[in-house]
């Protein structure tokens, strides 16, 4: 499929910065990369071409210490103006929309949900939101004092030189009731599950938005990209993602996991004349069940109970060597052990220079604790 990244505000910009320099050179996924903000100079540290860069809301009198009820309404001002800015590039080509988003601020969170209407009501495409949830010490400076709590860290937030935002869990909470009705899915990214300890935030920053950025180019490329390579025996497409992420808002966590594998044999054993190496089924069928349970029950881009999910998806790829019917059948029923036979996709992603198994799992309709916290963050603010 393709698909069309929109990032908006600093956050959103790092992610589609990262989400195209995760696009596999021999797997085209990206129809369009456009980055938008208020702020010049964010957008000037992206790597997006210039023509697909605009900076919107000069003149309005709204800074970014204003708060997120305003932010909305600049929202609701210039959504036209950034749809207009599109059209720098072909977005009626895209088989879906996908906004990047950190929710702790005001620009990007003020601005989604104008933009996500305005998208869904110009296209007959889905609307995906891809949204980072802030992390505790960004709004709590006693978040790191103990070590009794899910997430604790043990760097005080004190001793980080990022300044803080006591708005953050209000301005997540706000924003993903705004969002409501309106995206056609959420996929979420907890920053605080991602902090290593004693990392900072902008510490962990790049690190995480490439994981981010790697499991949206594995789900995304792997539907039926524009491929050079071999084609995959069963081919996930933009329908396909649409049944599985819906069109009611569903929040969805992301997986990953993957395998080094020997994809090359020599004759003689003397190192010469490489040649593709014979793969057992169990072999295959061992290495895809690895990835697949790696990917379901490792680490997801939001904590929560993979048997809460509603649906699921599985993207298999690799060597084509390894990716044999059983080896992809089995993975799949792995999945459909977990989320439930009826609410199961699977397909295939063949990367003939690869020397990796992986599996990308998609769990839409998760129900998460993470986001309580944030809730109670907020009525506690």
């Amino acid at each position: 499929m393709q698909l069309e990244v929109i990032g908006i505000g600093g956050a959103g910009c790092r992610i589609a910065d990262a989400i195209r320099a995760a696009e596999p050179a021999d797997h085209s996924f990206l129809t369009d990369v456009f980055v938008f903000d208020t702020d010049a100079a964010t957008l000037q540290r992206t790597v997006v071409p210039e023509s697909h860069r605009h900076q919107y809301g000069q003149g309005t009198g709204i800074d970014a210490d204003d708060d997120l009820e305003r932010r909305f309404e600049m929202g609701e001002t210039h959504a036209e103006e950034l749809l207009e800015a599109l059209e720098q590039g072909t977005p009626g080509e895209s088989d879906a929309f996908l906004v990047a988003v950190g929710l702790g601020g005001a620009t990007g969170g003020g601005t989604a949900p104008a933009l996500v209407a305005a998208l869904q009501r110009r296209y007959d495409a889905s609307v995906y939101v891809l949204a980072t949830l802030p992390a505790d010490r960004e709004f709590d400076p006693d978040a790191d004092a103990g070590d009794t709590g899910p997430h604790s860290r043990t760097t005080a937030a004190a001793g980080s030189d990022e300044p803080p935002r006591p708005t953050a869990a209000s301005n997540a909470v706000a924003t993903l009731e705004r969002l409501e009705g309106l995206a056609s899915a959420v996929v979420c990214f907890d920053n605080e599950a991602w902090l290593r300890p004693g990392e900072t935030v902008s510490d962990a920053r790049d690190r995480s938005n490439r994981e981010l950025a790697g499991r949206v180019a594995a789900v995304f490329a792997g539907g039926g990209g524009e491929s050079d390579g071999p084609v995959a025996q069963n081919v996930i497409d933009a329908s396909d993602v649409e049944r599985i992420l819906g069109n009611e808002s569903a929040i969805v966590a992301l997986g990953y996991g993957d395998q080094d594998v020997e994809t090359k044999r020599s004759r003689f054993g003397l190192g010469l004349l490489p040649t593709e190496r014979d793969v057992e089924t169990s072999e295959a069928v061992s290495a895809v069940e690895t990835v697949v349970r790696k990917g379901v029950h490792g680490k997801l881009t939001l904590e929560c109970d993979p048997e809460t999910a509603a649906r699921g998806l599985l993207v298999v790829g690799g060597p084509p060597t390894w990716l044999n019917r059983q080896a992809v059948a089995e993975g799949r029923r792995a999945l459909q052990s977990t989320v439930g036979e009826n609410g199961v996709l699977g397909g295939d992603a063949p990367r003939p220079d690869g020397e990796t198994v992986f599996a990308a799992v998609v769990l839409a309709g998760v129900e998460s604790d993470r986001l309580e916290e944030l809730r109670a963050a907020d009525r506690a603010a």
